[in-house]
């Protein structure tokens, strides 16, 4: 993982972030996984309860290639 501290606004873009995650090994992808799992069950507990979960809509943005 990259140990540098940087505060320019330039680099928290999707790409930046991106090329960020794709220098982690494996290992620490699996750390980063388990990290943002813990945090959501922190936050919310009851969210493994919900079923069936729907997207918002305008919160998503699905893709689809022309012709499928």
């Amino acid at each position: 993982m990259n140990a540098t501290v940087t505060h320019d606004r330039t680099e928290e873009t999707i790409e930046a972030k991106a090329h960020w995650f794709r220098s982690l090994t494996l290992t620490e992808r699996m750390d980063m996984l388990c990290a943002f799992t813990e945090l959501l069950l922190m936050t919310n507990p009851r969210i493994v309860e919900q079923r069936n979960a729907q997207p918002i809509e305008g919160r998503v943005l699905v893709l689809e290639l022309e012709g499928k």
